[in-house]
């Protein structure tokens, strides 16, 4: 169920990037210059990339867990790149906030600056929950193996 969950998960970010952002940009272009306009969509586009590599990992880390093999090296290096890809998509949207700020501001729209600054800290919070299970991952190796050495 949670594998189906995290393709869900995909699905409108992947209509958003093939159906949404285009026509957005068509609109948006008519009504703000360019500049403003482009580097927000060249964001949205790249942050894309690393939140479907961190659910591809995701995916292979249910995998990990259904063979029984959650507390393994495999498990911290997928947790490592979920952590990675979500700080990137952070850092991401730090840049696009001010061209963000900048359309809401001419808009009158102050929602928009407040869905990037939640995007970037989901990332944050995301980030920081992987580190910790990471973390939690190594020490429970760590413990295993010292274990199996008095054994």
């Amino acid at each position: 169920m949670l594998k189906i969950t995290v393709i869900l998960m995909g699905i409108p970010v992947l209509g958003l990037c093939l159906l949404g952002l285009p026509s957005f940009s068509i609109e948006a272009s008519e009504s703000y210059p360019a500049y403003w306009v482009y580097p927000v969509i060249a964001g949205m586009y790249a942050s894309a990339i690393p939140f479907f590599v961190a659910l591809y990992q995701a995916f292979r880390l249910l995998g990990y867990i259904e063979k029984n093999e959650a507390f393994s090296e495999l498990s911290a290096r997928s947790l490592k790149t979920i952590q990675s890809c979500a700080i990137t998509i952070s850092l991401v949207y730090v840049g696009i906030l001010p061209f963000l700020a900048l359309i809401a501001q001419e808009d009158d729209a102050p929602g928009l600056t407040a869905l990037g600054l939640g995007i970037m800290l989901a990332s944050m919070v995301i980030a920081a929950l992987a580190a910790v299970l990471r973390a939690a991952v190594q020490q429970t190796m760590a413990r295993k193996s010292e274990n199996d050495l008095t054994v």
